[in-house]
């Protein structure tokens, strides 16, 4: 399959690639810059030049290929402004995707984060949150999803959190980044809200299955671990940067403390047991060893 990906040179991009390319695809991957249109290369990818607001681009991209992966997004999380112009501008990409693909029956694989569900763990037949700070990606997420009914075999794969590689990546990540700026390894409130996780190679298994597989109109939980304690990630944290562990004000993270400071356990056991997904790499609390200072 010629597969077309956005977001192909970041941290879960890569794995992707890697994934989509050792199971006999072929792959072209949107580079905004010169330093990603060689990453592509070098991974064994064609570069296509572009960003997400190149709106034709996408299109030529999407139908010169046999599926597409949507992954990029522009994850300036600085303020709430910012946030909102990211939303904004990942839905008129994942809309002009879309158009190229109707009446096509080809896949169209998108991504969002697992949903919120008070008192348990989510499924995959929880819907998303179309309200909230990110509640726009959600509602880009359903108009994908609602091609079906146009000749789009489209489908969204749900991430956790945290997606980590080698102590990087998600809101793990983030933590430890603010930890270091700020010379506390931090958690809003007392700790005890969970966040699951999961590795970013088994993540890019879970692209590939939905890419070759997946039914029209469906979503997927890219789920290994359930939920991790916030406080536990920190304690990691902590100790491998050398710095201290306690409770912060929700606000000292921005425009994402609200999201930090709320339970949000998910499953996976649908998934896995419809398209045969297993994780096998290591779990968050374990992968966050690898963490430098």
């Amino acid at each position: 399959m010629r597969v077309f990906i956005t977001g192909g040179t970041g941290l879960i991009g890569s794995a992707v690639v890697a994934e989509l390319l050792s199971a006999g695809h072929s792959v072209t991957a949107l580079a905004r810059s010169d330093a990603s249109a060689a990453q592509a290369e070098a991974a064994g990818a064609e570069a296509l030049r572009g960003s997400l607001t190149d709106l034709d681009v996408l299109r030529a991209g999407a139908e010169r290929a046999d599926g597409v992966v949507h992954l990029a997004f522009s994850n300036d999380f600085s303020s709430p402004e910012a946030l909102a112009r990211g939303i904004a501008e990942e839905g008129a990409a994942l809309a002009a995707l879309g158009d190229a693909l109707v009446g096509t029956d080809r896949p169209l694989v998108t991504v969002s984060g697992t949903p919120h569900v008070a008192g348990r763990a989510s499924t995959e037949d929880d819907p998303l949150p179309t309200d909230g700070p990110v509640g726009g990606r959600s509602r880009s997420v359903n108009h994908v999803l609602g091609l079906a009914a146009q000749g789009v075999r489209s489908s969204a794969v749900r991430l956790p959190r945290t997606v980590h590689d080698e102590g990087r990546g998600g809101f793990a990540g983030l933590l430890a980044d603010i930890a270091r700026r700020t010379g506390v390894a931090g958690y809003p409130g007392d700790g005890a809200q969970r966040w699951p996780a999961v590795h970013a190679r088994d993540a890019a298994v879970l692209f590939r299955l939905a890419l070759e597989q997946a039914p029209a109109g469906s979503s997927w939980q890219a789920v290994a671990d359930e939920g991790d304690a916030v406080r536990d990630i920190a304690a990691v944290i902590g100790r491998r940067l050398g710095l201290p562990v306690e409770s912060v004000p929700q606000e000292s993270f921005g425009a994402l403390g609200p999201i930090f400071a709320t339970d949000q356990p998910a499953s996976s056991a649908r998934t896995r047991a419809a398209l045969g997904w297993q994780p096998a790499h290591p779990g968050l609390l374990d992968d966050l060893e690898n963490i430098q200072a």
